[in-house]
């Protein structure tokens, strides 16, 4: 639950800065790779404090790596429906579920250990 709730802010923050970017005149690639940047050590530190009780910045590269492959998800999906002619603003909004399914997947994992790499730490 307190997942879904961090999720739902951080997500709304990214949407918004992706937003306010796009409108602003920048390409919506551009906004979006602006967007994930700054939402990576933000979201590191709510995932990993408020829902994990995850101490430290051991993870972060972990959580790094998690964030790029959601990342590469968005930019792939993004770019997709932005040739089948959607709004670039749309498009986001209607990819933000799905990346946030594949986060928490992801992210989950590497904040409790469930990485097989993870065990050598």
């Amino acid at each position: 639950m307190r997942f879904a709730m961090v999720g739902v802010l951080n997500t709304a923050f990214g949407y918004a800065l992706f937003s306010i970017l796009n409108l602003s005149g920048l390409p919506p690639q551009v906004a979006l790779v602006i967007s994930f940047s700054g939402g990576v050590l933000w979201n590191f530190m709510t995932h990993a404090r408020l829902v994990f009780d995850t101490k430290g910045l051991g993870r972060l590269p972990f959580y790094f790596l998690s964030y790029l492959a959601v990342y590469a998800f968005n930019a792939l999906s993004l770019e997709g429906l932005l040739s089948l002619g959607f709004q670039p603003i749309i498009a986001q909004g209607m990819i933000a579920l799905p990346a946030a399914i594949l986060a928490f997947i992801l992210i989950s994992r590497v904040l409790t250990d469930r990485f097989p790499w993870q065990q050598e730490m």
